[in-house]
C-alpha cells in the first residue's frame, strides 16, 4: 500500500520560498506518478505539479511554471516542491498524492493521498 507523508510547509514573505518534501513507502518510488495538489478555503482543489519516471518531463500548472520546480530523489524516496517568488494566491494546504506509473497531466484519479502541509503566504 502506497503511503505519503507531507512536511516543509509553514510561512513566507511574498517573494520567499518554501521547499515541500513527500516520503514515499510501501511501493518504489519509481513506479508511481507523484503529484502536489493545493486546496485553498472556499476554492476547488488543483493540480500544481507532478512527476514520474516514466515520462519525459515534468507536469506544471500555468499559475506556477517558472517558479515550482519538482525533483525527486529515490535514494531517500523523496519527492520535492521547490516554490520560489511566492505569492499570497499560493496560500493553500498542499497535498501530494500518487497513482500508477503516468502522470498524463494530472487529468487522471490519484487514489493515494498524503495528510497535507499549510503553507501561508504573507500579503
Amino acid at each position: 500500500e502506497v503511503q505519503l507523508v507531507e512536511s516543509g510547509g509553514g510561512m513566507a514573505d511574498t517573494g520567499g520560498s518554501l521547499r515541500l518534501s513527500c516520503a514515499v513507502s510501501g511501493v518504489p518510488v519509481n513506479a508511481y506518478a507523484i503529484g502536489w495538489f493545493r486546496q485553498a478555503p472556499g476554492k476547488e482543489r488543483e493540480g500544481v505539479s507532478c512527476i514520474s519516471s516514466a515520462e519525459g518531463a515534468p507536469y506544471y500548472a500555468d499559475s506556477v511554471k517558472g517558479r515550482f520546480t519538482i525533483s525527486s530523489d529515490n535514494a531517500k524516496a523523496t519527492v520535492y516542491l521547490q516554490m520560489n517568488n511566492l505569492k499570497p494566491e499560493d496560500t493553500a494546504v498542499y497535498s501530494c498524492a500518487a497513482r500508477p506509473m503516468f502522470c498524463w497531466s494530472m487529468t487522471q484519479t490519484f487514489p493515494y493521498w498524503g495528510q497535507g502541509t499549510q503553507v501561508t503566504v504573507s500579503s
